[in-house]
């Protein structure tokens, strides 16, 4: 019998470019994985079901509909990420593995939640950021010793949003134990040195200003080589190790990288980050007052209130 392998995803508004990229991704060249997106439902239903129709897919308001669809459930909304703790609370007790888009959560005692959520429900949950399955990484698993310094380059409309990247790119190539974190250079075009244990470090060149393929410089013992992202192909890779998540049943990211990657969003831009070493440990970050990435987004107070309802509905 033929395990079935279809996708529900859940989102705040579908008109989104993940959505797309996703849906087409998994109706084009990942076809042959056996996977589908046999369906959706979202917050805010109108524009979503207007986008669903156009695009010949499911779509349901309710979501015990998409649950008797489905066997894995995408969260999306990536623009959005104060929403997804109450996605999750709706979708998790379905108990069907779950990827939830990045970026995961708007501050770690959320990420934190999210995590106890799934355990409870005894769900597999992964989060990650396109840039989690690139060349670098793949440059950095064929390496004969690790990685000593990393310089990467990235540029986004907004850090709040588009900073997991370069982030997600450093953790999943030099691991969870990071040390401290150091923001220098203006504020327009901020930098920063990520320490990690072992005397190894990371800098991260996020530039707000002009449009620059993500690449990053990797030193080691042998020597150093510059890898560029390849962007043609990115949201496709990333499409991958989501089935490659469905595929195994569990999951294939350490949470404790998960984790570290929300800390250093929640310190980067505080104002003890520009002055003097932060620490990551997890203690030392706990006193630090995050930055605001999530506070003034683009959900109100109130429409976030009636869209979680809706959700649950």
């Amino acid at each position: 019998m033929a395990v079935k392998k279809n996708i529900g995803l859940v989102d705040y508004r579908l008109d989104n470019y993940h959505a797309e990229v996703y849906l087409k991704a998994l109706r084009g060249p990942l076809a042959s994985r056996g996977y589908t997106i046999a369906g959706a439902t979202s917050l805010e239903h109108e524009v979503s079901s207007a986008w669903a129709d156009e695009r010949s897919l499911p779509y349901w308001r309710e979501l015990d509909a998409l649950d008797a669809a489905v066997d894995f459930v995408v969260v999306l909304a990536p623009s959005n990420p104060e929403l997804h703790l109450e996605m999750c609370r709706a979708v998790l007790p379905l108990g069907k593995p779950t990827f939830v888009d990045k970026t995961f959560a708007p501050d770690e005692t959320t990420a934190n939640e999210i995590f106890a959520l799934a355990d409870a429900h005894d769900v597999p949950i992964q989060t990650t950021s396109a840039l989690r399955s690139t060349a670098v990484q793949s440059f950095v698993r064929e390496l004969p010793s690790p990685v000593q310094s990393m310089s990467i380059f990235s540029s986004g409309a907004s850090f709040a949003e588009y900073g997991i990247h370069p982030i997600e790119l450093a953790v999943s190539c030099m691991g969870h134990d990071a040390v401290r974190l150091l923001r220098f250079g203006p504020e327009r075009h901020p930098q920063w040195l990520v320490q990690f244990a072992g005397d190894r470090s990371a800098i991260i060149d996020f530039n707000p200003e002009v449009e620059i393929p993500f690449s990053a410089i990797v030193s080691t013992q042998q020597g150093h080589d510059q890898i560029v992202v390849d962007g043609a192909t990115l949201f496709l890779d990333a499409a991958a190790s989501i089935l490659d998540f469905f595929d195994a049943g569990r999951p294939l990211v350490d949470r404790r990288e998960t984790l570290l990657v929300t800390r250093i969003l929640d310190v980067a831009m505080s104002d003890q980050a520009r002055h003097d070493f932060v620490s990551l440990r997890s203690s030392g970050a706990a006193n630090i007052v995050p930055a605001p990435h999530w506070g003034n987004e683009t959900v109100s107070d109130s429409s976030r209130e009636n869209a979680t309802r809706r959700v649950r509905s």
